[in-house]
Formats: structure tokens, sequence, C-alpha cells
């Protein structure tokens, strides 16, 4: 039988990107130790108090159909922590629940673009943005972000590479480099959408990771709330990767079309989980940060590390749970570095090819293990890095 265009085009080079994950965990099954250093997933569960909560809302009987824009309560709830976060008022008309913050960008995907539209995005990008833009039936376009510029787009790539589009997606604390996106980035790029007629999709799932600076949603800009979509989720904030909830924020009436894309989609998300998202939502700010503590100190610890030597080079990381790895000066790909780390040293990490062309070179790593688990794979990871340097030098 033919399948349609669509889905096959999905990931047309049949690459997932995920090649080093995926031998990662074919060594484990086989028995092999292995340090993962690969996917943002907190390595703790999600707090037991949440967990109970979710037990006993399904008990009490919210196991049937719920709401298909989210239950008023959570809506009340998230639009509650986004206005007194950015100061921009917001009511529950704004704000749809989802499957996840993936199944938010293909909602707002959705809404932007028609079939054939082009979609911008900033190279480098979270895995599943290109495959998420081609789902809808639109056209990936990159917008580069040099390595030189920290890995902050320009006006001028903003401009010239959104021009045509419908939309932009950014993403801030960024996921792969952990870059914090500076005001100045930020209001080039409100004037590249507001100069190209753009719908903007703000990915801030990691808005709670920030380890220096500050945040700022562009939906606080000028000009840009009626034109913004914020997604967000409970993925990173509240360890709650598993339960796959998230939502949009944006004008009312993208939310009221958004909301016939969910009827029709995913019919809405289980009410025991939006009850249990609501309960860890109460909990506050002081819970969000000890979700996000062990990632901070993580990071704290490997600084000093990677300043010792002069091979690896760290990317400037302001936020987010990962540290990206400059490793060009051993002369290797990212992906052929990845590859030989796991083989030689049983040390998985995300190749920076994975995340686009931009982050060629580098090495994603994500600080998801214990303390001392961590800064050991990272000795050896810098050690195997300086070997295969001496290596390159001739």
């Amino acid at each position: 039988m033919q399948l349609s265009q669509r889905i096959r085009g999905i990931n047309p080079d049949a690459s997932n990107s995920w090649e080093v994950f995926d031998r990662a965990r074919e060594m484990k099954l086989a028995g092999e130790s292995v340090v993962e250093l690969t996917i943002g997933e907190h390595d703790t569960a999600t707090d037991t108090a949440i967990l109970s909560h979710l037990h006993q809302s399904a008990v009490d009987g919210h196991t049937g159909y719920s709401a298909m824009s989210g239950t008023d309560a959570l809506r009340q709830a998230v639009a509650a922590r986004v206005e007194a976060r950015t100061g921009v008022p917001t009511s529950a008309a704004n704000v749809l629940i989802t499957s996840g913050g993936q199944g938010a960008l293909f909602a707002a995907h959705m809404l932007a673009c028609d079939p054939g539209d082009s979609a911008a995005f900033i190279d480098p990008y979270y895995a599943t943005y290109p495959g998420t833009i081609r789902s809808v039936g639109a056209v990936p376009r990159p917008v580069m972000a040099r390595a030189e510029h920290n890995f902050e787009p320009s006006y001028a790539a903003l401009s010239t590479s959104t021009r045509g589009s419908r939309s932009l997606l950014v993403n801030s604390p960024n996921n792969p480099t952990g870059v914090v996106y500076s005001a100045e980035t930020l209001n080039n790029i409100a004037r590249a959408c507001q100069e190209n007629d753009l719908w903007l999709i703000s990915d801030e799932v990691y808005d709670t990771q920030v380890w220096h600076g500050s945040h700022i949603s562009p939906r606080t800009l000028p000009g840009m709330e009626e034109r913004t979509l914020v997604i967000g989720s409970m993925s990173k904030s509240h360890a709650m990767t598993g339960s796959r909830i998230g939502w949009v924020v944006g004008p009312e009436a993208a939310i009221s079309h958004m909301a016939e894309l969910a009827i029709n989609t995913t019919y809405g998300v289980p009410g025991y989980i939006q009850d249990a998202a609501l309960f860890a939502l109460q909990q506050g700010r002081s819970f969000e940060e000890d979700i996000a503590a062990p990632f901070q100190r993580r990071r704290a610890l490997i600084q000093p590390l990677i300043a010792a030597q002069d091979v690896v080079r760290a990317v400037p990381s302001m936020g987010a749970m990962y540290q990206m790895l400059d490793i060009r000066a051993t002369g290797m790909s990212g992906i052929d570095f990845a590859l030989r780390l796991l083989k030689e040293e049983k040390i998985a990490t995300m190749p920076g090819e994975s995340f686009g062309q931009a982050a060629a070179g580098h090495l994603r790593v994500a600080l998801t293990v214990d303390d001392d688990t961590l800064t050991g794979a990272l000795g050896r990871m810098l050690a195997f890095a300086r070997a295969r340097a001496l290596q390159a030098a001739g």
C-alpha cells in the first residue's frame, strides 16, 4: 500500500539523529556499563507527592473524557504563572493544554502554516523541530546561529532567512547549547518577525533553568503579544517527562482554533494527569528551584575541569540541563568523536550534528547523572580528547 508523502517526508533521509543514543541502549541491554549523558531526562523520578495526587485523582474518578482545551483550573493556573513571570495579562482563554511540549509545537505549527509554507527555526535546534515542521506539511528553513557568535542568531541571518516564511521557532534557554538569548537578540527576533509578518513560536520549556542572566519571553516585547505562541511544559520544570503535559499560550482566537485541532487529534489530556499538574504548579517556585538545583550544581562542578585544559572548550552555558563542548581541536567531527568515545570509553553523548550543521564539531553533554559519575566521565572524556588532539597534531 502507498504511504502518504507527508508521513514519508517527516524524516526523508531516514536518519533520526539518535545513532549514539541507540547504540548506547543496545550496549546496556547487552550488559555493558555505559555512562549515559545523552537525553534531558532527570536522574530523579517525578516527586512522590505529585504521583500520589495523580493516583488519588484517578481513584476518585477523573478517568473519563476531559475538557478538550484543558481543565479550567489548570488553564487558570498556567495563565496565572505566565502573568506573574512576565507581567503580560493572561487568562485561561489564552491557554491550551497539550500532550507535552511536543504536542504544543505541533499545534502551534498547524496554526501558523499551510502545506507548502516555509517555517523557520534556529540552527542549532532541538532534534524534533524539522520533523515537526514537515509533519504539518510545511518546509523547514534553518536560520544559522554561529559558534563564533555564541550561537545567538544575528539580525542579518534572521531577516534574510525568514523572508517569505510564515513562522519562526526559537528556544531560549536553548537546547542544545545552554545559551540564554540576550535582550539584543530577542529584540532582533521581534524585529524580524514584525518586518516579515511571522508567527513567533517561542519554546520556553527551560524557563526555570536559568543560571546566569535573565529569561525574557518575547511575548513581553512591544508588538509581539498578538503574534507570539509560547510553548510550555511540566517535563523539565517538574520532572514530569513521562506525564506528557504541556501548553500553548497565545492570542485568544488562536487558542480557540487550536482547541478544534485538539478535538480531532488527542481529544484532550487525561484528567488525572491534569490534576497532578495543577497540584505540581501549586507547589510554587521553591519546588521548581529544587528540581533545577542539581543541574546548576553540576554545571559549576565541571567548569573548573574544562578550564584546566586547552583542547575542549565549553560553550558559555547560561541555562538548561546541558553543557555544549567544542571538540574541533581534536580534528574530529562531533559524530565521529561521540562514536569513538562510546566504543572506547563507554560514555554516551549527543554529537552536535544531531542538532544541525551550526553545531558540527561539538558535543552536547546532559548533566543528568550523579555528581561523581558526571565528573569522572568528564575527566575521561577530556583525556580522550587530548589524546585525539595529539594524534591529529602528528
